[in-house]
This record gives structure tokens, sequence and C-alpha cells, in this order.
């Protein structure tokens, strides 16, 4: 058995492993960089694509999935496998992604062609063979709807490996806690908060409803750059329950100016089945967890062009979630310079994009950012939720690890910045 790690080794994005085991070449995640992150270049893989039998997709973030296409364009032909939920994800992430390509419509369509052939879903908690003696079994990860870790097994050799994929703390809102592994030779942990601690859930949702009562005060706006998958629907739910007890609430309208965010919320919606029971509960109780009153869907260019001129208070929700691109840059673009406005980031962001770059010189007198080419001085008010993260923290991590009913023989920690692995590493081997 072999391991190599084409992305995600030693930074957050780009997550791509090989696996070659009994004659099989099994890669697990093919996603995009993000920011400064790099990549092994698909031309200087070990194997070519059309020689890769198996693709397992641990769940749908872009990080994890976005260069599927690239590899279909290069030759891949063999069986792509993720959860039912992840698969019905799958296609409107990718045909977003795809459309900021350099891939005409004709392009897209055939892709989209080849993975209604190619990609198949399967469920949680049961073990399947695959071919040369190796099976394997997915289990919840609990970081996004879907989100699983992957163990591969063989008995002849006999050996076992574990990919984490990207773990979620225990209390995320509408998913299930992590399901715990078997026991494994070797893990694949992620490490993405390995050196921090997030808080408890109800710590950061009062920490979210005095951010929103103090910024919505002087009728300003909240932007929130989010991800349209996972942290877009969090978000909505948490809101929900925030505003339910604020008696000026009905003033206070909430736009999803996410195309994709939309989509994908319908896809929750639908998938009912996969939530955890505090989400079920109130569904049967008649409050529909992820939709409320002043909610409001933004679905075309004219309307998004109409919201960016309007006046607090608001709160909104956009895309992209570190701010590379998407519809938050428009808003940004003219609300950023107003002190009456206030930006929350609600996610981790990566080196090199204007996220970060806000998040770093926000605290800086004259701090400012370039938005696709123009300077935007910094004047709102920036704030950090790293509590509000889908990947579980240091803690978190660590629990998962020592809750398996006999400790792996080796750990190789992945998907996280050099100083978050060693701090990891510390703590799981102190």
């Amino acid at each position: 058995m072999q391991i190599t790690h084409l992305g995600g080794a030693d930074c957050v994005t780009g997550s791509c492993h090989l696996l070659q085991a009994n004659g099989l070449n099994i890669m697990v995640d093919c996603g995009a960089v993000q920011g400064n992150d790099t990549a092994v270049p698909m031309e200087r893989w070990p194997v070519q694509p059309c020689d890769i039998d198996y693709l397992f997709l641990t769940h749908a973030h872009v990080d994890h999935i976005g260069q599927v296409p690239d590899l279909i364009d290069k030759g891949f032909k063999g069986v792509i496998i993720c959860t039912h939920p992840t698969l019905e994800i799958l296609f409107p992430m990718l045909e977003d992604a795809m459309g900021f390509s350099d891939r005409n419509p004709s392009q897209i369509e055939k892709i989209k062609a080849s993975l209604e052939d190619l990609a198949w879903g399967f469920e949680y908690g049961r073990t399947f063979d695959l071919k040369a003696g190796i099976r394997f079994k997915l289990g919840n990860a609990g970081h996004i709807l879907g989100s699983c870790f992957i163990r591969f097994e063989s008995s002849d050799p006999p050996w076992s490996v574990v990919f984490s994929g990207d773990l979620g703390p225990p209390d995320t809102p509408i998913l299930p806690a992590p399901d715990i592994s078997d026991p494994c030779d070797l893990l694949i942990l992620e490490s993405t908060y390995g050196d921090r601690l997030h808080g408890d859930r109800k710590e950061r949702v009062g920490r979210l409803g005095r951010i929103l009562l103090k910024a919505l005060s002087d009728n300003g706006k909240v932007f929130v750059p989010v991800f349209a998958l996972g942290r877009c629907q969090e978000l909505i739910y948490e809101m929900d329950r925030i505003f339910g007890g604020w008696e000026q609430a009905e003033k206070i309208p909430v736009f999803v100016d996410s195309p994709l965010g939309l989509q994908i919320t319908n896809i929750y919606s639908k998938l009912s089945e996969y939530w955890d029971g505090e989400a079920k509960a109130l569904l049967d109780a008649g409050d529909h967890p992820i939709d409320f009153k002043n909610l409001y869907a933004v679905e075309n260019h004219g309307s998004h062009a109409q919201l960016t001129d309007i006046k607090g208070p608001a709160v909104i929700l956009a895309g992209s979630g570190m701010c590379t691109g998407g519809r938050i840059v428009n808003h940004l673009k003219k609300g950023l310079e107003d002190r009456r406005n206030d930006l929350l980031f609600v996610g981790y962001q990566a080196q090199g994009t204007p996220g970060r770059d806000i998040v770093r010189y926000s605290k800086t007198r004259g701090g400012y950012v370039r938005l696709e080419g123009k300077r935007i001085n910094i004047k709102a008010r920036v704030h950090e939720l790293t509590g509000y993260s889908a990947h579980a923290d240091q803690k978190d991590l660590v629990n998962w690890v020592n809750a398996m009913e006999k400790r792996p023989k080796g750990i190789r920690l992945v998907h996280g910045d050099p100083e978050a692995k060693q701090a990891l590493f510390k703590r799981l081997f102190s």
C-alpha cells in the first residue's frame, strides 16, 4: 500500500490523495486550490487520469471536488463514489464551478453527462466490496450534508487506512455529530484548526446575536461572505433562532444573495432524513429550521444590483466565502467604506485571498483591500466568528481519535497550515 498526497498535504485547500494498493489506483478527493495554496499539477501525477480506477469524494466543497471536470477532460473513466447526499449536491456545485472556467456550454454539458454515468451514491455505515480484495465503508463526518470519512481495508495482504476528509464539530447546526471510525493501521487526518478551540455552540450563537444587535442598531448593513454549501444553511438556521426572540426582527430583512446557496438550501430541505434530531424536531413542530418570515431570496442579477443600493438595516449573505469573486464583491465595493456597515467572517480565509487581506488590514490604521483591481478603504467594522467553522477544532480532533476502539498505528496530518499541523501533532503525541 502506498499513499501519495497530490494536494492538501501542507495547506488547507486542494485536497487530493492517491492510494495505490492491490494493483488498484484509488483517488480520494480531487480539489481545487485557493489563494496561495499549491498542489501537484495533474501532468506530474504518478498515474495518468485514465489509469485511475476509482475516485472517492468525501464531500462536495470545491476544494475537494473542483478538479473533477479536469480529471474527466484528461481521460478519467473510472467510478466516482460518494454518499447519496453528496451525489445530489455534486452536480450544482460543479456546474457552478465550471461556469467560472473557459469551457463553453457544450463542453459543460458533456462533463455533466460523464458525471451522470460515472458517479454513484452509497449508504453510510455499510461495508462494500471494491475489487482485488479491497473493501470500503463510509462514515458520517458531520462537516456538511453528505460529508464522510472513508475506511479502506484488505485482508490479503492485511492493511487498513482511514481518510478523515473534513470532520465537523459535534454540535454543527442541522447535522448529526461525526461517527466514530473503526480502528485502522493508518489514519490520514485533517488539521485545519489543529491549533484552535472554537468554544461551545451557545457561546457562538450568543456572540452572533450580540454582533447582529449592535451592528443593526445604527441602521447599517451586515455583510456575511458565505460558502453556498454548509455555512449558508447553518447561518439561516441560527438566525431563525436568534431573530425569533427579537421584537424588532420583523423590521430586519435577511437576504440570501447567492443562486447556488438557494439551490443548495433547497437540497438540504429535501434531504431532511439526514438532519440531526434537533432540526427534525423543529420541522415536526411546524417550525422549518432553514426558513423564516423575513428571509428573502435574491435569484437574478437585476435583483442583486438593486440590493447593493438598498439602505439598512439589513443582513446580506452572499458568496464567495473568501471574497475571491461572486456577488459579495459588489456589496463590499459599495459598502466596505461606510462606517455604519459591518462585515462578518464566519469561515476560514486562505492565504492570498481578499478575505484574508480584509481581516489582516482591518486591524491597521488606513487599511484597505483591492477588489477587482480597485482600492477599497476598510471603514466598516470587521468581525471574525471562527466558532462557526464547520471544521472540528483541536479538542474535537483529538477526542475523535481517542474515541476509536484502538488507536491507529500511524497518524498522518494533512489539510492544515504548518502551524496547525505542528500544534495538533504535539497534542496527539504528548
